[in-house]
């Protein structure tokens, strides 16, 4: 029989490997921080969005009104003109103003149509299984492998002007990959817990069960992509527009408005800068309310103000 090993033989783990657990401490900081930005953010949001419905009401002049075409052709900012004037004797506030509009509208539109989508299409694919999850994963993979920018521009170029309600369906209906394979994540995780098993014994049918206690589970993360989407969408739709296929002109959007003082930005850099700051604030306010909503709403994300530390 061999002697038990010394106390002094025994090999100690290293402090340094120990592990430990977040502290209490650190976990309610960082909620308190995603609640700050949470905050923050959406009181942003909020704040262009009464700006965007009121821009009538708070626009100086009409977005399309030329108002000189001599006199206050490209005049720099005044008193008179807080944003200056474009090329075309247009006052750039108001076309700000009323560009806010469209391009908080496509974008918002374009993600719920996507997300819905999305949604609906990872339910079905992560709920069913089997066959059809392969073929709709295989689809799926068939849409990825087409860069959605190249079949933006080769769809949206049938039309000239593009519609409005066109350019919202295009972008929702090419937005909606990602969300669907992230949906299908959650959905093939939520479908074996015991509370979904135990719905399913006592004889639940199969379209309650998904309303009830599937989908409920995975709205969390379609929350946060949706939040980050429109961010997204806000850039692609100036993209497009600097492309000359986005809004139809002269509708005033944020993407038509940089497009008309990119020709020119040296003799009328104002033109350019104040849709581009727009552009920049918004999806600022966007992602930063996609990651508050991923740090509260997935509990993995932040450590536990409970958990005991383990020396």
């Amino acid at each position: 029989m061999q002697s038990p090993i010394p106390v002094s033989a025994r090999v100690e783990r290293p402090a340094a490997l120990a592990t430990v657990s977040p502290t209490p401490g650190a976990g309610r900081w960082r909620r308190r921080q995603a609640r700050s930005a949470l905050f923050w953010s959406l009181a942003l949001i909020l704040l262009l969005c009464s700006i965007a419905l009121i821009a009538p009401v708070i626009a100086p002049y009409s977005p399309n009104a030329q108002l000189d075409i001599v006199g206050l052709k490209g005049q720099t900012p005044s008193m008179a003109h807080p944003f200056g004037t474009d090329r075309f004797s247009r006052d750039v506030l108001s076309r700000v103003l009323y560009g806010a509009r469209i391009s908080l509208s496509v974008a918002t539109l374009a993600v719920l149509l996507s997300a819905t989508i999305g949604t609906a299409y990872g339910v079905t694919a992560g709920y069913v299984g089997g066959r059809v999850d392969t073929v709709l994963m295989r689809l799926l993979d068939a849409f990825l492998a087409i860069p959605r920018v190249l079949l933006l521009v080769a769809v949206l170029s049938l039309w000239s002007p593009v519609p409005l309600g066109v350019l919202i369906a295009v972008i929702g209906l090419t937005g909606w990959f990602e969300v669907s394979r992230l949906v299908r994540a959650e959905v093939l995780s939520v479908k074996h817990r015991e509370y979904v098993t135990a719905a399913h014994a006592l004889g639940a049918p199969s379209l309650r069960l998904v309303w009830r206690h599937v989908l409920p589970n995975v709205l969390a993360p379609v929350l946060v992509a949706a939040a980050l989407g429109v961010g997204n969408v806000i850039i692609l739709e100036a993209g497009l527009s600097y492309l000359g296929i986005g809004a139809r002109v002269p509708t005033a959007s944020w993407g038509s408005i940089f497009f008309d003082g990119s020709d020119a930005f040296e003799a009328t850099w104002w033109v350019a800068l104040f849709p581009g700051l727009a552009i920049v604030i918004t999806v600022l306010a966007f992602n930063t309310l996609g990651d508050a909503l991923r740090d509260l709403l997935d509990p993995q994300q932040l450590p536990s103000a409970t958990a005991p530390r383990t020396e």
